[in-house]
């Protein structure tokens, strides 16, 4: 069976071989890995195989059967040589990958220790340590540290084969001393993978036993010791990262111990220094407390061995975590001074010390360091950073002292440098900021005023024009009306173009009571929130800042009670939010804000008010339409909206019944409303009120209108709400008793009127259903006999049937309207006489 595998797994290894699809190596690649690892599975361990039998084939093997097998396995191990070097040279061509490159060298590293004999050779051995110690590595440089250590250990037992073998042929002690120092140089990395492998596991006593044996053979190979020094130094690195303080000092004192054992092989001071300010570091943030000495101790070492900006930065933040007194930092303050440190270097370590309230200190240095960097351009930082922390210390009136130098350096040719500059500038405006938001308004204009300073006059900046409106905004909380229209015509030369800029217009227009110009300035708004541009500043003028500022427009208007100013920001504002709750909050606003303006107008003036109204609704059941595909906005939401501007549009439409048009398109609006509530029974009752309503204004409309085709579009509108109508009234009356209402009767009036006016050929059919009911009254014959003659109706044998129909009626009845009979009469004889 495992012959079969292995035959398998040889034609696989020829077909990679002649492979170039990147696609079709990577899945041969998969597909021996797996079969090679099924084989191993089957036959044990690749340490654990049998080897091929050396010399002569046992009697009870064929010799024929023998030398087949034999020629099968040598192709095998020739294939999977093949496929070592393949897997190495399509990888430096970038062909396979780092994983597949580790699995493909599991393969040949699997076949080849399948077809080792029990007494191989020298280079078959040799061959071998190296196939298991780079299978091993390799499995550990792409984080796969457990499938390393099989291999490893087959290449420690190949290793010690190869020293049995080469004792066996040595002539002397001179020999065995020379191939004892050949197996020790293989050891040695054996030993340093296992090592590597444990590390990545976790494993650190295992680590650290393997990092011993290597250290005791340093003495024997010390050109290793760099090489372990740096190995120790990564496993620091490592665990410190993990956070195993412990297990990092332990590897980090390693390294720095290795590194001493030979100077010559020595990494050179610069790594020592670098190792022993990593483990300062780990014990700093260990236990600063408890491991001060030994973090001090490690970081004065770095020092001596090599001057370095980091080593001095880190001696400072472990003096000032132990609560060292203000003269030993000043102590170890001055052993650098003496030494050549950049201004950024200085400027950190000045901020590190002012951070940790050491003012006396800090302020020292930035005093030191101003006079060492007094000729160089940067030097502005160093004043900025003064400030700032006079600043956070509340110490204001210094902070403004400074600033004002710098406004003075600045027109007598000690400018900032333009990063520095607006870095001041951010400054300034931050603390102007925080004055607004206390509402100490006349110290926001102080800090914004030194920002102003630093413009020329009639510059261009659209940093200026946010400059002008944020004073803006402060004169007007000042009431300094002049002074704000001022800054703002600044921030319109600047930058006219900005919605902020238009809003800007638009507060004093409000606070003027001049609602022309507010609303002008809102419509200017509304056009710029349609067309989101890019300004030279990266500030994007997106939906959101237009939206945000029209509502903050209409809540200004509200609060200065203008309400037109307010209908007009509301309804710039609804065209454009997204989101369906600020819609409808928007809309209902609208809605109710503009029915008070209705009421205290005049006749003249309603209709525009009316029509604004309907457009509002409108919009409201365009978005409830809509709103099934958002997702934060629920069906209980939907709901609950709907009702709302459903009960409106009834409460409009029963409002303005003096006005048929607008009654009747309120009534569809509050139709189509009620259409997303659950129909329950109020729901259908007022969904068959209002269909009624609109068929009835459009029957009334249709008799007052001349033109033909205006009286058949309204008839024919009538009909179809007359249909769905109908629809509703058949659901009705499975909910309940309806004897005594009249819908049945208004709907066959209201369709007869319909029908007959547009000369429908299916009347009859109607009419037909209609003799045949038992409960018909008198009064309803009495109306379609009228409306059969009602021009443009002429239906005579339908008026007489009606009238026929209505006097049996009358019979039946114990007293009989004489009147009425005696009209009936005159009628049927005339034949073309009106009720």
């Amino acid at each position: 069976m495992a012959g079969a595998r292995l035959a398998a797994v040889g034609g696989l290894v020829r077909e990679l071989l002649r492979e170039e699809a990147p696609s079709r190596i990577a899945a041969l690649t998969e597909e021996l890995f797996q079969a090679a690892g099924s084989i191993c599975e089957e036959d044990g361990s690749a340490a654990e195989v049998e080897p091929r039998p050396a010399g002569p084939v046992p009697p009870s093997s064929p010799p024929e059967e023998s030398g087949v097998q034999a020629a099968a396995l040598a192709q095998v191990e020739e294939g999977a040589i093949s496929l070592w070097n393949w897997a190495v040279t399509k990888h430096m061509g970038s062909v396979v990958n780092d994983e597949q490159r580790a699995k493909l060298r599991f393969v040949a590293c699997r076949l080849v220790c399948l077809c080792e004999g029990s007494d191989p050779p020298e280079g078959t051995i040799r061959r071998q340590i190296l196939m298991s110690m780079k299978t091993g590595k390799g499995w550990i440089d792409i984080g796969k540290a457990d499938l390393a250590d099989g291999f490893l250990e087959i290449a420690m037992n190949s290793i010690e084969k190869l020293y049995a073998k080469l004792l066996k042929g040595s002539n002397g002690e001179a020999d065995i001393h020379v191939h004892k120092a050949d197996v020790e140089k293989n050891l040695f990395k054996v030993l340093s993978y296992q090592a590597e492998s444990a590390v990545a596991q976790g494993d650190f006593q295992k680590a650290v036993m393997s990092v011993q044996r290597c250290k005791d053979m340093l003495i024997k190979l010390p050109k290793e010791t760099c090489y372990l020094s740096i190995l120790c130094y990564n496993f620091g690195v490592e665990t410190y990262e993990w956070k195993r303080y412990e297990q990092s000092s332990f590897w980090l004192s390693q390294s720095y111990d290795i590194g001493k054992m030979d100077m010559k092989y020595s990494i050179g001071k610069e790594m020592q220094a670098k190792v022993l300010r990593l483990l300062a570091t780990a014990y700093f943030e260990w236990d600063c407390n408890l491991y001060l000495d030994k973090a001090l101790k490690a970081i004065n070492l770095a020092n001596q061995e090599n001057l370095h900006p980091a080593g001095f930065y880190l001696k400072i933040k472990i003096l000032l975590k132990s609560g060292a007194s203000d003269e030993d930092i000043s102590s170890a303050l001055s052993e650098f001074l003496h030494h050549q440190m950049s201004l950024d270097f200085c400027l950190n370590t000045a901020k590190l010390l002012l951070e940790h309230g050491r003012e006396p200190v800090g302020f020292d240095l930035l005093k030191s360091i101003s006079e060492r960097f007094e000729s160089s351009p940067d030097r502005g930082k160093i004043t900025l950073l003064h400030i700032e922390f006079l600043l956070q210390n509340k110490r204001e009136l210094l902070a403004k002292q400074k600033v004002e130098e710098i406004i003075i350096g600045h027109y007598t040719g000690k400018q900032l440098l333009p990063e520095a500059l607006n870095r001041l500038h951010i400054i300034l405006w931050d603390r102007a900021a925080k004055h607004y938001e206390a509402k100490s308004y006349s110290e926001a204009l102080h800090w914004y005023n030194y920002s102003v300073s630093f413009y020329t006059p009639g510059q261009i900046d659209q940093n200026l024009a946010k400059l002008q409106r944020n004073m803006a905004s402060c004169y007007l909380h000042l009431r300094q009306v002049d002074k704000a229209k001022e800054a703002v015509r600044e921030a319109e030369r600047c930058d006219p173009n900005s919605i902020f800029t238009k809003f800007s217009v638009y507060k004093i227009a409000v606070m003027e009571k001049d609602a022309d110009k507010a609303v002008e300035a809102v419509i200017e708004m509304g056009k710029l929130a349609e067309k989101p541009s890019q300004h030279e500043d990266k500030l994007r003028v997106d939906e959101n800042t237009g939206t945000n500022l029209l509502s903050l427009a209409a809540q200004i208007a509200l609060e200065n009670e203008q309400q037109v100013v307010a209908i007009k920001a509301l309804e710039y504002l609804s065209e454009h939010l997204q989101d369906c709750q600020q819609l409808f909050a928007a809309l209902k606003c609208l809605v109710r804000l503009t029915l008070s303006k209705v009421m205290a107008e005049n006749e003249e003036k309603r209709d525009e008010d009316i029509n604004s109204m309907l457009t509002y609704l409108t919009l409201a059941h365009k978005r409830l339409a809509e709103s099934f595909t958002e997702e934060k906005f629920t069906e209980d939401m939907r709901i609950l909206e709907a009702h709302w501007f459903r009960k409106v549009a009834w409460n409009l439409a029963v409002q303005f019944r003096g006005c048929p048009k607008k009654m009747r398109d309120f009534f569809l609006l509050s139709f189509k409303l009620s259409q997303f509530c659950p129909s329950d029974k109020a729901v259908l009752l007022a969904q068959k009120t209002c269909l009624l309503m609109a068929a009835a204004v459009d029957l009334e409309m249709g008799r007052q209108q001349e033109t033909p085709s205006e009286q058949m579009e309204l008839l024919n509108q009538a009909l179809q709400h007359l249909q769905a109508c109908k629809e509703i009234w058949k659901v009705l009356k499975l909910t309940g008793d309806f004897a005594k209402d009249p819908t049945d009767t208004l709907l066959l009036l209201y369709e007869f009127e319909a029908r007959s006016k547009l000369n429908d050929p299916t009347l009859h059919n109607l009419m037909e259903s209609v003799w045949e009911q038992p409960h018909i009254e008198v009064k309803t014959l009495e109306i379609i006999a009228s409306l059969a003659m009602e021009p443009p109706a002429r239906y005579p044998v339908l008026c007489k049937k009606a009238l026929k129909s209505a006097l049996n009626l009358h019979r039946k009845q114990t007293v009989i309207d004489a009147v009425k009979f005696r009209l009936g009469c005159l009628c049927t004889a005339g034949g073309v006489g009106l009720l």
